[in-house]
Formats: structure tokens, sequence, C-alpha cells
């Protein structure tokens, strides 16, 4: 049986740390046997800011049902959640707040969500690495249905060089959060 996990980071900075140490997560659920790992760019799915006005005159932007789409094909997902302020960004939040509108065929775009596996990894300049931010978003995302795996790991600014995480254990502790999702979801 095939796993299938999609994965994006909440930033879309070209050197975000967030999608640095979303690499290593991937590799460590591609190492399961059977797992492939869709990563892509939120860039590619700009949604404006949620206004229920919005909502009301046009619907749910193409851009949220694209992406809904790919969560409906993807049987779980890698997030890596950058801190602004001790808090996720609001990218991730607006992200999720239009999907989780009405479709254009009426379905509540809430349902996708529940019972949906999610695995969070984090990076942050900060000495905390974005923990805080794992914290907001986990309740978050339970708001919304999602079953969020309860380990998780964050990753300091200084543990990270040329894009790599520069501590092994911590490198095979991120590795092991996107193993753990593929293992638990293809069970």
């Amino acid at each position: 049986m095939s796993t299938r996990l999609l994965a994006f980071s909440g930033s879309t900075r070209k050197d975000s740390l967030n999608s640095q140490v979303l690499q290593a997560a991937i590799a460590g659920a591609e190492s399961v046997e059977g797992c492939t790992v869709t990563l892509i760019n939120l860039n590619d799915y700009q949604m404006p800011l949620y206004n229920g006005d919005d909502e009301q005159a046009t619907g749910m932007p193409e851009s949220a049902q694209r992406l809904l789409r790919l969560f409906e094909e993807h049987d779980g997902l890698l997030l890596a959640s950058p801190e602004y302020n001790g808090f996720f960004t609001p990218l991730i939040k607006n992200t999720f707040d239009w999907m989780t509108r009405t479709e254009p065929d009426g379905k509540v775009g809430l349902r996708v969500f529940k019972r949906y596996p999610v695995a969070l990894v984090s990076s942050s300049p900060g000495l905390m690495g974005g923990l805080r931010s794992l914290m907001m978003v986990r309740m978050y995302l339970g708001n919304l249905g999602c079953l969020v795996l309860p380990e998780q790991v964050a990753v300091t600014g200084q543990k990270m060089k040329d894009g790599k995480i520069t501590d092994e254990r911590l490198e095979a502790q991120v590795k092991a959060i996107g193993a753990g999702l593929a293992e638990w979801v293809g069970k």
C-alpha cells in the first residue's frame, strides 16, 4: 500500500529555515517504504486575506479549491510552522481559513480536515526554535478536526548552517517526525 503525504512550510521566504528543516522531515517520511511526499510552496496557492464579504461575493478562491483537492489526494500533512512573535504565521491561518469555507458545490471544506493526520516541525532564529508556534498551530489544527501527532521538533537557527541541521541528534529527531507520520498513516 502506498502512502502519499503533502508537505509545505508556513513561510514562503526564499531561504526559509522552515523550508530547510522540512526537507529533513520529508527525507524521514520517504525513508518509509511506499511513502511519497508532494512538496508545495504556498506562493503557488495565493489567496486574499479572508473576509466574509469577499467570500459571499465571490466564494472560495480557485487557489483554495486546488489546494483542498491536494489535501483530498494525500493521506497526511507534514507542516513546518515558522514563529512570528510567538505565534504561527498569518499565511497558515489564512490558508486554512479559506479552505474550510463552503465550496462551489455546496460542500464545506472543513469536512476534509476531520481526522486528517498532521505532523509538525518548526525552526526560528530564537533559542526556542519556534516551539511557541507549534503549540498554537497544534491547537488551531485540532479545532479544525485534524489529528496532530504528539511528537514535534523545534530547531533553533543556531543549529542550522547552509540549509542543513548541524546537530545529528536533532536532525534524526526531525527525520523521525516524517517517518512517524508515514508509518502511522500507512497502518
